[in-house]
């Protein structure tokens, strides 16, 4: 879920990620480019816990007895 899933317009009073009304699209708009390349992956902390995973998941794979 996103922010815009949880905002509420103040000009219609309708859920932003609807966007019923103009104010609704411009501040839709607006967080979709605020969130930036970072959207898909979550943000960088995601980014940082999968890169954490990977890295735990080799160190198993080698210490693991032949």
């Amino acid at each position: 879920m996103t922010a815009a899933d949880w905002l509420v317009c103040a000009n219609c009073a309708g859920r932003v990620s609807e966007g019923r009304c103009a104010v609704c699209r411009d501040r839709r708009a607006r967080m979709r480019e605020e969130r930036g390349a970072w959207g898909p992956l979550g943000g960088p902390g995601a980014l940082l816990m999968a890169a954490l995973l990977a890295l735990v998941a080799v160190a198993l794979l080698v210490a693991r007895p032949a």
